[in-house]
């Protein structure tokens, strides 16, 4: 028995583990990505949290309080820990279970059996039991190995609800001072229409217009004072989904300046395509799907060899309680079992099957991930660039239009030229400002989404990287 223990200890760290081991698929990877000299901006801090480059202080005290509060990451993290657990429970399966028991068992004997012996009969026991399932093919250390991975999967996870977190809270803050900025835009729009609704009436009552202009010039000032309660509307509830990012109940925050927003739109810090698959959560997360998928095609693999266990026992019994623990009441024994399953062996071919199935699954997921992960980029940098080029257009549209107006309102009001083309002037400024205020929060997002795409910059809080 000395040299039992020793021998199968030997045999168990020498047997190897049934089914492929995990290596990365090859890919085909994009030597840069398209526009690939947006991501060359010179001064980016690769070791800053990347919402750290955006220098609203407000801002980053917003994010800051999501990562603390949000209810989603912290069902993120409680999942983390369920894996976890799940891990640990896992490991323990590669060792030998313990157990220890004790009883006192009163039986009556047939008189049949013992003829005219006692018939009442009392045992007391107590002792130790040990179990250990030899894992010759690797059942166990594959399926050690898969909830590793699935626990790796769960951090990864973590991190993409974080990534989307910040993206989250930075999209509603500069959407709010987007609605902000087109609420100010539409009442002071309003303002300067009831001005001119009173010089209407004026010259009306002068003879110097109809009605017609008078009732046109109540119509536009309508139009404007309807848009205000709806701009209002969305900024409420914005901020009441700010504030659910937050872990708040419904409120209402102070919008920044979006005008003042440019310098929040910080420069891109430089990197390789092939580093989207390091820091992207959702690549990562499915390559450890994949890792998961693979070793359990050993586990099953495995399945189909016999199951060679060891057991023993050691305790003592008695029929007295005062000599349980006595000199001769020891018992023990020591046992080994090999199972081999018979007409089971179909069943456990067709989990075989099933695991390659699955793994091929996880592999097309995994690609599919990453596939998608460069279109994100390739579009989120065209984005950047082609919407940036739009904010500077639409900044001269509104200029031009600016002076369209002023230069019909002066002639309008010399007699050089009808009412109709104040209004259109009119209009044509009030909608080039709102689509300047949309075109800047287009702006503003896009360096969020280039940032998301990229996942989520360099930084992972609590980490290094």
């Amino acid at each position: 028995m000395r040299t039992l223990a020793p021998a199968l200890t030997g045999l168990l760290l020498s047997a190897c583990a049934l089914g492929p081991d995990y290596a990365r698929p090859p890919l085909e990877i994009p030597a840069a990505y398209p526009s690939a000299a947006a991501l060359d901006a010179p001064g980016s801090d690769r070791d800053l949290a990347w919402w750290g480059l955006y220098r609203d202080p407000t801002l980053q005290a917003l994010i800051a309080e999501a990562l603390t509060r949000n209810l989603d990451l912290r069902m993120a993290v409680a999942r983390v820990e369920q894996a976890r657990a799940l891990r640990g429970s896992t490991r323990l399966t590669l060792l030998p279970q313990i157990s220890a028991e004790a009883g006192v068992e009163r039986e009556q004997l047939s008189v049949d059996a013992i003829g005219s012996g006692e018939r009442l009969r009392t045992t007391e026991s107590a002792g130790l039991g040990l179990s250990w399932e030899l894992d010759l093919w690797g059942r166990l250390r594959r399926e050690n190995e898969a909830a590793q991975a699935e626990l790796l999967a769960a951090e990864h996870a973590q991190r993409g609800v974080q990534v989307s977190l910040v993206a989250q809270v930075a999209t509603a803050w500069f959407s709010l001072a987007s609605l902000d900025e087109q609420l100010a835009v539409t009442r002071a729009t309003a303002v300067t229409r009831e001005q001119f609704l009173e010089l209407t009436r004026a010259q009306f009552e002068r003879g110097v217009v109809s009605g017609l202009d008078v009732a046109t010039a109540e119509a536009q000032l309508a139009q404007a004072r309807v848009s205000i309660p709806e701009f209002e509307r969305q900024l409420a509830q914005t901020g009441h989904a700010l504030s659910l990012l937050l872990g708040r109940n419904p409120g209402a925050f102070e919008p920044p300046d979006l005008q003042t927003t440019a310098a929040m739109n910080p420069p891109v810090p430089p990197g390789l395509p092939s580093r989207l698959l390091e820091r992207r959560p959702d690549v990562l997360q499915a390559e450890q799907a994949l890792v998961a998928a693979n070793a359990r095609i050993g586990s099953a693999k495995a399945a189909l060899f016999p199951t060679l266990s060891l057991t023993g026992s050691f305790g003592s019994l008695s029929a007295a309680m005062t000599d349980l623990f006595s000199s001769g009441a020891e018992t023990w024994s020591l046992g080994v079992g090999l199972l081999q399953p018979l007409l089971d062996a179909d069943r456990n071919g067709y989990r075989v099957d099933l695991a390659d199935a699955r793994k091929a699954e996880a592999l097309a997921a995994y690609e599919k991930a990453v596939r998608n992960g460069f279109r994100e980029v390739a579009d989120a940098l065209v984005a950047r660039h082609k919407l940036g080029e739009i904010e500077r257009a639409q900044q001269q549209l509104v200029a031009a239009q600016q002076r369209a107006e002023e230069i019909a309102t002066a002639r309008y009001k010399g007699g050089y030229s009808s009412y109709f083309d104040v209004i259109n002037a009119d209009r044509d400024l009030f909608n080039a400002k709102l689509a300047l205020a949309a075109a800047r929060l287009n702006a503003r997002l896009a360096s969020v989404e280039l940032y998301r795409a990229l996942g989520g910059g360099w930084f992972t809080p609590g980490t290094n990287r």
